[in-house]
């Protein structure tokens, strides 16, 4: 079995590899932890990690990433420095500088970060570092990050899509796809040759933490009509493989990190792969990773859709599977919290079987919920195992609602 770099990247063996891009740099490394892993089984392995670094002008907390490949490193890896092992050659940065994510450099540092949007006349005025306040709000190694930009005067908040060379001008064309047709997706304020996405602040409030407001966030009523209201040219764009056909992928990337799951997660694997067997790949014009981050309400209806770099033909069970799956494995809830998302999906779920097939809708949430019980252990939350097992016990009780046996 080739070996993707999951057991060295993970362990202690890594250290070296850590020293040495350190010292290259002019540093000494002191100490560092595992922060967060990407493993696709039997191809590759990214991780970062959180170190300690003593620089000539002081000490500093700094991000390290490493990917391994079972096979020849890439272009992209090329951009970062390679180091090996003894039997493999791996790729090494540090952050900002992601191989893959060229603009990263500018959203992650304030002065460049005015510089570009002075140079897009993104504000009514120039501004400068000092007028902006940089949050970074996701960063998945080598596959894209988001940036929040508090611009403090004039006072507006922006959001920076940090992209790959390669889906950058199929994100900024399907903002505007949508757009065009009244669909409320965020404004694309500028565009830039690094691959940055600068996006204006949506309206509302996200659905994710409207739903423990008082009142319902929106109907799902309104959910379904909102996402069949999205133009027929969507359909013509790209198709992206639902979350179902990688189904077996997920279950093994969870079955490398907790091998006791494995058969239950075959068992699931098996059900709904057979369960969807024959079903037609679908032409509806579909979001494609439609969950309760992506919504904004306002007054209890929908004021704007976020991320719609996954729009294409699909089928609709995939859209509302996807948001049954995320709600049915939000963390960390208190009590009262629990009971209301238990309230909300026992109200919305009929509806949604009424527009879609319900049990292909069950299968397609389950496939949803595995996909992310992958999500603790690449965030290596100190929980992880324990989250993971809730959530595949979540997926194996929607699979169950639509099983025999």
């Amino acid at each position: 079995m080739a070996d993707d770099g999951l057991g060295l990247l993970t362990g202690p063996k890594v250290e070296p590899l850590l020293r040495a891009a350190v010292e290259h740099q002019g540093g000494r490394l002191k100490s560092w932890s595992l922060d967060h892993v990407d493993a696709t089984p039997h191809q590759s392995t990214t991780a970062t990690y959180v170190a300690t670094v003593e620089w000539v002008a002081g000490e500093r907390t700094e991000l390290l990433g490493v990917s391994a490949r079972t096979g020849e490193l890439t272009e992209a890896d090329a951009r970062a420095e390679i180091f090996a092992d003894g039997r493999r050659r791996v790729a090494v940065w540090l952050y900002p500088h992601d191989p893959d994510l060229l603009g990263l450099p500018t959203a992650a540092f304030p002065e460049r970060m005015a510089e570009a949007l002075n140079r897009g006349s993104v504000l009514s005025r120039p501004v400068s570092a000092e007028h902006l306040d940089l949050t970074m709000v996701g960063y998945r190694p080598r596959r894209r990050a988001v940036v929040r930009v508090d611009v403090s005067d004039p006072h507006e908040v922006l959001y920076v899509k940090v992209l790959r060379e390669r889906v950058f001008d199929g994100v900024r064309t399907r903002h505007l796809m949508l757009r065009r047709a009244g669909i409320p997706a965020p404004e694309v304020a500028l565009a830039t040759d690094d691959h940055l996405l600068v996006l204006r602040r949506l309206p509302g409030t996200a659905l994710a933490k409207a739903l423990f407001d008082p009142g319902d966030p929106c109907s799902a009523e309104e959910i379904v009509d909102v996402l069949d209201s999205m133009p027929m040219e969507v359909a013509s764009l790209e198709r992206r493989p639902p979350w179902a056909d990688a189904v077996g992928h997920y279950a093994g990337v969870i079955s490398a990190t907790l091998p006791d799951l494995e058969e239950e997660l075959r068992w699931m694997t098996d059900r709904i792969t057979s369960g969807l067997a024959g079903l037609p790949p679908g032409d509806e014009p579909t979001h494609g990773d439609f969950h309760e981050g992506q919504v904004h309400v306002s007054g209890g209806r929908i004021v704007g859709i976020l991320d719609v770099d996954t729009i294409g033909p699909g089928r609709r069970a995939d859209d509302l599977a996807c948001l049954i799956g995320h709600l049915s494995t939000i963390q960390r809830m208190s009590p009262d919290q629990s009971e209301q998302v238990r309230d909300l999906l026992a109200r919305w779920v009929p509806v949604f079987d009424r527009r879609v097939d319900p049990v292909e809708l069950r299968l397609r949430a389950a496939a949803v919920v595995i996909s992310l019980a992958t999500g603790p252990y690449r965030s290596q939350d100190v929980d992880w195992r324990q989250q993971t097992l809730g959530m595949v016990r979540s997926a194996a009780a929607l699979v169950r609602q639509v099983s025999r046996s």
